[in-house]
């Protein structure tokens, strides 16, 4: 019975799995702020390089201004104890990577105000900030940076602002530059105007990065550079590449798509058309579910075969049944009619029946009240053997079972004849189980007019057993060879047969991978049955 709830279709299900991994990486860039990391790393790589560009103008200009101060060994700060080795080296490269993480590093708060300096500064730093001070400024117009140069004691003598002779000592990062540490740090924005337009060369991003390195004329420290800038916004460059971005997310959409449709070919088709021989097979139709001519992919291939493996069970099991409950039909219904007609003939003309109508009756009737209860016993195996469970700890030892039943027949009047050497092997099967086979097999050689049987037991094959039952008896024609196993089927009927005793037999054998087969006897009937070997007496 289908549900009223509306169910979403695989093919959907399947966009909406796409377009989810399409997301996520957007989504974990945003959540990381990977990207916006980038973004500040760039700006501080590109302060770095201007601020090394300063420094080298700034110590030039000094040794031609003031070159008995740059010859002096006393003219600056020395450096502290900590940077003696960054500087120290032979090596003339002294990289400095952009490290500025917002996921990691501090975010500081806005700069304070520059300060009255205690001191006036350096005379000779004052000249140099002369002399660049045109420099800088032109230098701004292409960078947008803010830049300030201090003295060795953090007095401003050029910037690009409006803090020239104002102290910046208590700067962190001028006060860390002047021990000759390189500093890169990110400070609050606090925007004292408007957000600028996405297209403007304003940045509206809330954070500022702030660099910091000094100017070292040996292992002195002789005057300190800082620049400023605040690092370009994600939305600002999305909209400088919005043409980029669009013909790529269309793109990847198309690519979104299209997958979905081949994989909802390639898995939604195929179950819809397991779906419909599903539907028709439940509607009556024989033959209806079978294997997919195009699955496309292996586990598609997989499942039809074995729903189709299981339809052609489940139809050849239904007309079993239905076969079978006609033959327990037809086969009670002769001796319940018999019972039937015995008891009104009884009831009406018992009084005046002579004593020997009656006991003639009255054994019709024992006759048959055992025939159905041969029946009844016979379908109650049958049914067991159908649905046996087989233990893997089940042991049965052949020729002490063959034995003990050859001896039991021939008590009973049977000649059992046991072709010696039996070979001393084992089969999984319970003891009882195996008698019940042979027994079955015995009673049928009795039953069909044997008086004499024969039993060998070899292996033919490694790990196979053949066990071979053969008879006297007038043997079984040609036009009755292809239904002896078939339930309900027997040529003994008047002598009792209920055409269930190999079909009992069949279905132990088929529960223990074993098969029994009609053999060739030039009289008589032989019956041999294969069986897989069990542990090695």
């Amino acid at each position: 019975m289908s549900s009223s709830r509306p169910r979403l279709k695989l093919r959907h299900l399947l966009l909406a799995v796409n377009l989810t991994v399409l997301w996520l990486p957007l989504l974990g860039l945003e959540a990381l702020r990977l990207y916006d990391s980038a973004l500040v790393r760039q700006t501080e790589s590109e302060l770095i390089a201007q601020a090394a560009f300063v420094a080298a103008s700034y110590r030039a200009t000094l040794a031609r201004l003031a070159p008995q101060a740059m010859a002096d060994p006393a003219y600056g700060v020395p450096l502290a104890a900590p940077w003696r080795d960054l500087y120290g080296g032979e090596t003339r490269w002294r990289p400095r990577p952009a490290r500025l993480d917002l996921a990691e590093d501090t975010v500081y708060p806005p700069p304070p105000d520059p300060t009255a300096p205690a001191v006036p500064p350096d005379p000779h730093a004052q000249a140099v900030g002369q002399e660049l001070q045109a420099l800088l400024h032109d230098a701004q117009v292409m960078t947008l940076a803010g830049i300030a140069v201090t003295d060795m004691r953090g007095t401003v003598v050029v910037t690009t602002g409006p803090s020239s002779g104002r102290s910046l000592a208590e700067f962190e990062e001028v006060r860390r530059a002047l021990t000759g540490e390189p500093v890169s740090l990110l400070r609050q924005r606090i925007p004292d105007s408007p957000p600028p337009a996405i297209g403007s060369i304003s940045r509206g991003t809330l954070l500022r990065v702030f660099v910091a390195a000094p100017i070292l004329q040996g292992q002195r420290i002789v005057a300190v550079v800082l620049l400023w800038r605040t690092p370009i916004a994600l939305s600002q460059v999305l909209h400088g590449k919005r043409y980029h971005l669009l013909l790529a997310a269309a793109l990847l959409l198309g690519t979104v798509v299209l997958m979905s449709a081949f994989t909802s070919f390639t898995v939604a088709r195929p179950l819809q058309a397991l779906v419909r021989q599903a539907q028709r097979a439940t509607a009556g139709e024989k033959g209806a579910v079978t294997p997919l001519v195009r699955p496309v992919t292996r586990e598609i291939a997989e499942l039809s075969h074995a729903v189709a493996a299981m339809a052609r069970h489940l139809e050849q099991r239904a007309d079993y049944i239905r076969t079978f409950a006609a033959q327990v039909s037809h086969e009670f219904k002769t001796p319940l009619a018999a019972i039937r007609g015995a008891v009104e003939l009884l009831h009406d003309h018992g009084d005046t029946m002579i004593a020997a109508e009656r006991e003639r009756f009255l054994g019709h009737l024992d006759q048959d009240a055992a025939r159905l209860d041969r029946l009844v016993r016979r379908l109650l195996e049958l049914a067991r053997a159908d649905v046996m469970q087989v233990s893997a700890t089940d042991r049965a030892e052949v020729a002490a079972v063959v034995r003990r039943l050859a001896a039991r027949y021939q008590e009973a009047g049977l000649r059992v004849t046991v072709l010696e050497p039996l070979s001393e092997v084992s089969v999984a099967m319970a003891e009882d189980v195996l008698e019940s086979i042979l027994s079955n097999l015995l009673d049928n050689a009795r039953q069909h007019g044997g008086d004499a049987v024969t039993v060998a037991v070899t292996c033919p094959a490694p790990a196979h057993l053949l066990i071979e039952i053969g008879d006297n008896g007038p043997g079984i024609s040609a036009a009755n060879a292809a239904r002896v196993f078939e339930p309900f089927f027997t040529t003994a009927r008047a002598r009792g047969g209920t055409g269930l005793g190999l079909a009992v037999v069949k279905s132990l054998l088929t529960a223990h991978r074993g098969v029994i087969e009609l053999g060739e006897s030039a009289a008589g009937t032989r019956l041999r049955i294969r069986l897989p070997l069990g542990m090695a007496a």
